[in-house]
């Protein structure tokens, strides 16, 4: 099961794995916002043959009983959670970083992929492998490449990128970019020319912002 404590140390790690990626960069390379999306691959997106069904996902890994929803659920409340028979996970208390809310029962989130499957699919896992969609869509080890967020920000949401949606809450909109940026790079998806344009701007706007990621491992996609 992960731990709020691993999160964090992934999340405070500057570093990149030697695995191998569709892209190889190097860490001293991309350590801010504005140095990920300068390394984003461009490309036009397709939407062709897309089903959600492609993307398995809240499976239970590591057959520990909790699937995925409840993995999460566990890792970033910020009490310790009430997890019932069956990892159930029935009370906590959650923070919302969209919209800043704070939540104590379950059912008010959603579990969002910081970049959505149909996004992702666009983006290039159209010529993934079930196997690696599968891996995507459950995520564990990466610092927000799945996050609890209100139902609501995340329906509002959709599967829509940085150029037509950007969190409520102005505060979220930096990490919230640098957490798509870091998403994208770590699976090598690439970005299209107004996601691309908006992450430019944001980027300005943010600063130093930090970004931090981990190449995944491909499997012959």
């Amino acid at each position: 099961m992960i731990t709020n404590v691993a999160r964090g140390l992934a999340a405070a790690a500057l570093t990149l794995m030697p695995l191998l990626a569709a892209t190889p960069v190097h860490a001293a390379e991309i350590t801010t916002l504005a140095d990920g999306v300068r390394a984003l691959p461009l490309a036009a997106e397709s939407r062709t043959g897309y089903e959600r069904s492609s993307f398995k996902h809240w499976v239970d890994a590591d057959r520990d009983s909790c699937n995925t929803r409840m993995e999460v659920l566990i890792a970033e409340s910020r009490i310790a959670p009430t997890v019932e028979a069956g990892c159930k996970v029935t009370a906590g208390e959650w923070y919302s970083y969209y919209d800043g809310l704070t939540l104590t029962a379950p059912g008010g989130l959603d579990i969002d992929h910081m970049v959505p499957l149909a996004e992702a699919w666009d983006s290039g896992a159209s010529q993934w492998t079930s196997a690696r969609r599968e891996a995507y869509a459950n995520d564990l080890d990466a610092e927000r490449s799945l996050v609890a967020v209100t139902a609501k920000t995340n329906r509002s949401k959709a599967d829509q990128d940085p150029s037509t949606w950007l969190p409520p809450l102005a505060d979220a909109r930096c990490t919230y970019a640098a957490d798509w940026v870091a998403t994208k790079l770590r699976w090598g998806l690439t970005a299209d020319q107004p996601e691309a344009e908006a992450l430019t701007t944001l980027a300005e706007t943010c600063g130093n912002q930090p970004l931090a990621y981990e190449l995944t491992v491909e499997d012959g996609k």
